[in-house]
């Protein structure tokens, strides 16, 4: 980055970046594509803020959740010199649009904030092209690959999006991305040479704990009385609306200021509990996996899970929320076997098959339909018919094109076969999403180092354990295999594999007696070295 760009950023946001921010700016501004992959805290919004400075043209940051975008917005109102923000989604109102998009097409605004789903709309992308967008940056970009935690249909319009916007370069931004999910990122956006930048998913500064329970009385009379006795603030993750309301009405008895967080709130009461907790007006937020998006707040002491979450990808985004000043923070999970059960309900669901049908059947052989008429097409609610189509594109029956949804060539030809590939493509998700229950389990239960477990899970292995979990404490850690390495010789991290029965994978960590790997067909996979040598269950591929 050259010298005058860096003065730059310290006279307007007060940053010196480090050398990866640096690397990930210089290729954005040369015109390259980038994917960052970054712990949370780890400074990834300044890249696009910084590289803002000098680019000709308004920044698009594509955002999940309203409650970010906001966050980052209010983030760059606090630099005054920084050039104006604006938000553009479905909970402002009519006024606060209009002058919104004046000040974007008047080249007042330089960074512009909207979810996915505007996107899908062509007029939004119509009037952005108008105004010479210099960068598209995708936030939170595990949401795009589909063997994500994550993942979000809404996502799989960008890649058709960013050729309609006349093809800026792409910033594509993650703190969880293991290696399966970082190649379909760059497939799926239509990435271009990209730069891959990994630095890591190691947060140190973090404590990691599991406290194991019989009763489920017992578990929340435990966790109250946790978070009561800890200092500072902290967000409560349960699984549902209804808890979120039990906690933080237990909580407020024992004497902390809770509040109670989900997506059913009212916007306005949603966006009332996020401003509070950051301004210091309340210090523990009870909330459901609504709430794991949108923390901006660098003294949280604590996250403390009450359900175990859904996936290790999940838990690691949402304890990622804690210590991000680098001060030590601590991440405490209240476990329950039995609680596995609801989290195996929430993994299953896919279109019905009478849904599926109308919306193949609504796009025309030999040519596009835009999904602005796609409900009236097949008769469908928008919110079903959008459901179903992006059923079908990520099976691989219909595309998403500039100009529209259009069948696939050599795909399915009938409405029937192409439910029943999109049915199949379900089954394989449902199948990875009960891989990622299992392996949440191993954490919950297993006596190895818990960071070790966690990292080897992404890929980045810990040689020793790590010293700052429960299993460190109590000497189990010492007495355990754990994934730190020791068969990467033979099975390195990210290499591709073939199983006769599950296909291609990706090894994703190794240790004395077995290995890890990410089946596209399967999930994640934990096999016996000494089976996996005996019977050649793998092969390099």
């Amino acid at each position: 980055m050259d010298t005058a760009l860096r003065s730059r950023a310290a006279d307007v946001f007060g940053w010196d970046l480090r050398p990866e921010q640096e690397t990930v700016v210089d290729a954005v501004l040369s015109g390259r594509d980038a994917l960052a992959v970054m712990p949370t805290g780890s400074g990834k919004s300044a890249i696009y803020q910084v590289a803002g400075l000098a680019l000709d043209g308004p920044i698009v940051v594509v955002s999940p959740l309203v409650a970010l975008q906001e966050d980052q917005v209010v983030g760059l109102e606090d630099h005054p010199e920084a050039p104006r923000a604006v938000t553009i989604n479905a909970t402002r109102a009519r006024r606060d649009l209009d002058e919104a998009w004046g000040a974007v097409e008047a080249g007042g605004a330089r960074y512009v904030f909207l979810a996915p789903e505007q996107l899908a709309k062509d007029d939004v992308v119509d009037r952005l092209r108008a105004a010479g967008v210099a960068l598209v940056t995708v936030d939170e970009a595990h949401c795009v690959s589909s063997w994500g935690h994550d993942f979000r249909p809404d996502y799989l319009v960008l890649g058709e999006v960013v050729e309609r916007l006349g093809r800026p370069p792409v910033l594509a931004m993650t703190a969880t991305g293991s290696s399966p999910v970082r190649a379909e990122v760059v497939e799926r956006l239509g990435m271009r040479d990209p730069l891959v930048l990994a630095t890591g998913f190691d947060r140190p500064e973090l404590r990691l704990e599991v406290v194991r329970h019989s009763d489920a009385d017992a578990k929340r009379d435990a966790l109250v009385e946790q978070v009561a006795g800890l200092e500072g603030d902290g967000i409560v993750y349960v699984a549902t609306r209804a808890e979120t309301l039990v906690y933080a009405d237990e909580l407020v008895e024992a004497g902390r200021r809770a509040k109670p967080y989900h997506a059913g709130l009212r916007v306005r009461d949603r966006e009332a509990v996020h401003h509070a907790f950051r301004d210091g007006d309340v210090d523990v937020v009870v909330a459901t996996s609504a709430f794991g998006m949108g923390i901006d707040k660098p003294d949280v002491r604590f996250v403390v899970h009450a359900d175990v979450p859904e996936s290790v990808d999940a838990y690691y985004q949402e304890v990622g929320r804690a210590g991000r000043d680098g001060e030590p923070a601590l991440a405490t999970m209240h476990y329950r076997a039995e609680d596995l059960g609801l989290r195996r309900f929430f993994a299953s669901g896919s279109p019905r098959p009478a849904s599926l049908r109308a919306v193949f059947d609504a796009v025309p052989a030999d040519g596009p339909l835009a999904r602005s008429d796609l409900a009236a097409a097949s008769g469908l609610s928008a919110r079903t018919a959008g459901r179903a189509a992006n059923a079908l594109v990520d099976a691989g029956a219909l595309s998403d094109e500039r100009d529209g949804l259009v069948r696939v060539p050599g795909g399915p030809e009938h409405a029937d076969d192409a439910a029943r590939a999109a049915s199949e493509r379900a089954a394989d998700r449902e199948r990875i999403e009960e891989s990622r229950i299992a392996m949440i389990r191993r954490y919950a239960e297993t006596d190895e180092c818990r960071r070790q477990f966690l990292l080897g899970y992404f890929g980045d292995e810990l040689p020793e354990p790590c010293g700052n979990c429960d299993s460190c404490s109590s000497g189990s850690a010492a007495e355990s295999h754990a994934a730190n390495g020791s068969s990467d010789d033979s099975w390195p991290t990210d290499a591709a594999v073939e199983h006769a029965e599950w296909g291609r994978g990706t090894v994703m960590s190794t240790e004395d007696d077995r290995l890890t790997v990410f089946f596209e067909s399967a999930g994640y996979r934990t096999l016996a070295l000494a089976d996996v040598e005996e019977r050649q269950l793998l092969e390099r591929v």
